[in-house]
């Protein structure tokens, strides 16, 4: 599975340079707009040629990257996958309950974290130690909520709820609690 930092570093570049045309085409707009009527005036075919343009490109943006999102293929055939390891890990109070202290994982293993709420609408979701988010998802009680994902590197993660549940929500993290090796 493709990094989601590699990924999104990808997306910047991408959507910052599409961004930087469609401004681009703005300020042309403004510029005509706002010049005396007695210059020498611009073609329109030039401006639609330009909008088509932008078109054209937003659209191959979309196809070309439809498939780099990491996790998309294993979400898309996630019926036909089995995971390697499981994990039930409920919460309550504004509190994790694990099921062990550490949760021990392999790299390359497909591991599916299971998770219920007893009493509100918390998130669940592993963060680097640069505290940068690897996934998130919303933990809704009375619901299947549950997340498949394969770990390409070995690493060290922290679990921490990516929703708001009151005051005491801010609290809830795990540091270090999730263990990738070789």
């Amino acid at each position: 599975m493709t990094d989601s930092m590699a990924v999104l570093n990808g997306l910047i570049v991408v959507y910052t340079s599409y961004a930087i045309a469609i401004i681009s085409l703005v300020a042309w707009f403004a510029y005509k707009i706002t010049r005396k009527g007695d210059e020498k005036q611009m073609k329109p075919v030039y401006f639609y040629t330009w909008v088509g343009f932008l078109i054209v490109l937003g659209v191959s943006i979309h196809i070309v990257t439809y498939n780099t999102i990491p996790w998309a293929p294993m979400d898309l055939n996630r019926k036909e996958i089995k995971a390697d390891k499981t994990f039930n890990i409920t919460v309550g109070n504004h509190l994790f309950h694990l099921p062990s202290e550490k949760l021990m994982i392999k790299t390359h293993d497909k591991v599916l974290f299971n998770v219920t709420s007893d009493d509100l609408t918390y998130g669940f979701g592993l963060f680097r130690t640069d505290n940068t988010m690897l996934l998130q998802m919303q933990v809704v009680p009375g619901h299947v909520n549950d997340i498949l994902w394969q770990f390409d590197k070995p690493g060290v993660y922290t679990i921490r709820s990516t929703e708001y549940s009151g005051p005491a929500g801010t609290q809830m993290i795990l540091k270090d609690v999730v263990e990738v090796k070789d």
